[in-house]
């Protein structure tokens, strides 16, 4: 019987030992290429933007460790470069996200009221536009550089920001932490800044990981479609449009920046999923 019961815990323990290295290895994966990106100017690399036509479409050699594309650059360097782009708007534009829509979301769970409406009333608005359209429409309108794309694509992350911290507010709001602060005549913004964000921090941490990832998978759709960061800026949106001609010669022209920005994306995903579970209101004690 003792056997049969360490045979169970050592069933039920698997699956969270695997969830750990998962999570290990995601946050190795994004600092690497966090690294790569901030010393991509010191790293012992070419050019991005070097032409050299003698390699073009090149296998990895000695001088190109991971190949050349169809006007001989430098696979390795355009990928770190491009790096910088996809992490500068994924990053950036959540965080934009986070700001606006977070302290939205607090002030209309807190005060509820006519300020609610409004705020649900205007999120509802935005969210009835596809966000990718409204994305290409604004990116068109206002020109193609990191900082339009950036905020173009903040602005569309604004009401899933409102809704996660709202919610968390609406629960939280009604804790007894917070009635005995009321009672002991603590006013709004001490009830919000010293009770409420704390605990409406975690799960907006949690899903601003998971909407990096959706964000820089959009930048790349973008620059896939022509509408992100001109060339010869790199992203990995344009390395992959640019290696569609080349799929039956070269394929790793296109496959090498989808397979980076695949596991940015599924690192990010992994992570943020490990952090929402740690912050779970379901499982969490006050």
């Amino acid at each position: 019987m003792a056997a049969l019961d360490l045979e169970v815990e050592q069933t039920a323990a698997t699956p969270a030992r695997r969830g750990r290295l998962v999570f290990r290895l995601a946050i190795v994966w994004i600092a690497i290429i966090v690294v790569a990106a901030i010393a991509a100017d010191w790293l012992p690399l070419g050019s991005p933007s070097e032409l050299d036509l003698l390699a073009r479409r090149s296998a990895p050699n000695a001088d190109h460790w991971l190949g050349a594309d169809a006007l001989g650059r430098d696979l390795l360097s355009r990928i770190i470069f491009g790096a910088r782009i996809s992490l500068t708007v994924g990053l950036l534009a959540p965080l934009l996200g986070i700001v606006i829509g977070g302290g939205l979301g607090m002030l209309a769970g807190y005060f509820r009221g006519c300020f609610q409406t409004l705020v649900v009333g205007g999120i509802d608005v935005l969210l009835a536009f596809p966000p990718l359209v409204l994305a290409l429409a604004i990116t068109t309108y206002l020109g193609q550089s990191v900082l339009n794309i950036t905020l173009t694509l903040g602005i569309l992350s604004v009401p899933a920001f409102t809704r996660v911290a709202r919610a968390a507010t609406l629960r939280i709001a009604e804790r007894d932490f917070v009635t005995a602060a009321r009672a002991l005549g603590a006013g709004h913004a001490r009830i919000l800044v010293r009770e409420l964000l704390p605990n409406v921090a975690p799960p907006l941490i949690a899903y601003f990981l998971l909407v990096v990832a959706v964000i820089i998978v959009i930048e790349g759709a973008l620059s896939f479609l022509g509408l992100g960061v001109p060339p010869p800026t790199p992203s990995w949106g344009g390395m992959i449009a640019e290696g569609r001609d080349s799929l039956d010669t070269a394929p790793s022209i296109a496959f090498l920046p989808a397979g980076a920005m695949f596991l940015t994306v599924l690192a990010f995903n992994m992570i943020g999923d490990r952090l929402r579970e740690l912050t779970d209101p379901r499982s969490a004690v006050l």
